[in-house]
């Protein structure tokens, strides 16, 4: 019996060089999976682009004719705000208010649409870990605020009486990202939060349109009382307009020490709470996962 020869499979040899299957739950993709992020991120911006006139011209239009309305019925007779004439100053204020709503409309959309009509299931198996899901969202969101700021900003460059030329652009880029950012963490909470359609709406009209409006987008904060200049200042939304503004106007409406640095550290710091916060609730699976 030993002296019969032994048959081997034609493939024993390379047995050992074949991989196992990892266990369920080991990640096959250890690096940043940069094609999967991208289909992603192209299919967030394709989404928001085939509705270009909506999600696009119609916040420009709309933005602009506040800026029309305003100067018609406060910029008269060479009023000034903090040494500016009045349409200089309301302008970069708009753009940034335009810009903020629009990428809080964009990611609170996403995942909510998904749970709507039961495709949540497209964001949740395909092999994206959860920051690069979150970095996808939120890169289409702040590209849909940049196109609704470059879209009103040639509009008001156009636009007589108005001069939006900026002076110091590092601070017109820097406030503008850290603005549509903090708005696109926002708006992807209230997305894994909400429902349905009427809750994200709640979140957009008692949450976001008071921030936008109330942060001195209008007006000068450092003429109102000092208990409303405190509000005022408890608000990040406010940081984030007056960054952008004093990178069109070279000046600051702010009584504060380093009002430009403290914006900017104030507005990384609650992005990082934001962003952290997404990250764990994407993480648990809160109202995504049965």
């Amino acid at each position: 019996m030993n002296d019969q020869p032994q048959i081997s499979h034609p493939d024993s040899a390379n047995s050992a060089a074949v991989p196992a299957f990892a266990e369920p739950g080991v990640p096959q993709i250890r690096t940043l999976n940069v094609p999967a992020m991208q289909a992603l991120y192209v299919k967030e911006v394709r989404r928001f682009f085939k509705v270009q006139l909506q999600t696009i011209w119609a916040p420009a239009v709309t933005t602009l004719l506040f800026l029309v309305i305003f100067t018609v019925a406060l910029g008269g007779a060479g009023r000034t705000v903090i040494g500016v004439p009045f349409a200089d100053f309301v302008a970069p204020g708009l753009i940034m208010m335009a810009m903020l709503q629009n990428s809080f409309a964009n990611s609170s959309f996403s995942l909510l649409v998904g749970k709507i009509q039961g495709t949540i299931v497209d964001y949740l198996m395909p092999p994206l870990a959860v920051g690069e899901l979150i970095i996808a969202l939120i890169g289409a969101a702040i590209t849909r605020a940049v196109l609704v700021g470059l879209a009103l900003w040639v509009a008001m460059l156009l636009w007589p009486g108005v001069h939006v030329g900026p002076d110091h652009l590092w601070a017109v880029v820097l406030f503008g990202l850290l603005g549509a950012m903090m708005l696109s963490f926002l708006g992807l909470i209230t997305s894994i939060w909400a429902e349905k359609f009427d809750h994200a709406a709640a979140v957009t009209n008692f949450v976001v349109t008071p921030l936008a409006l109330l942060s001195g987008t209008f007006y000068s904060v450092d003429r109102l009382a000092p208990w409303f200049q405190g509000v005022a200042h408890g608000n990040p939304v406010y940081y984030a307009i007056m960054g952008f503004r004093y990178g069109f106007i070279g000046t600051v409406d702010s009584t504060i020490a380093h009002p430009v640095l403290t914006a900017a550290l104030a507005l990384i710091a609650v992005n990082v709470v934001l962003g952290v916060l997404t990250y764990r609730l994407l993480a648990s699976g809160w109202k995504l996962k049965a």
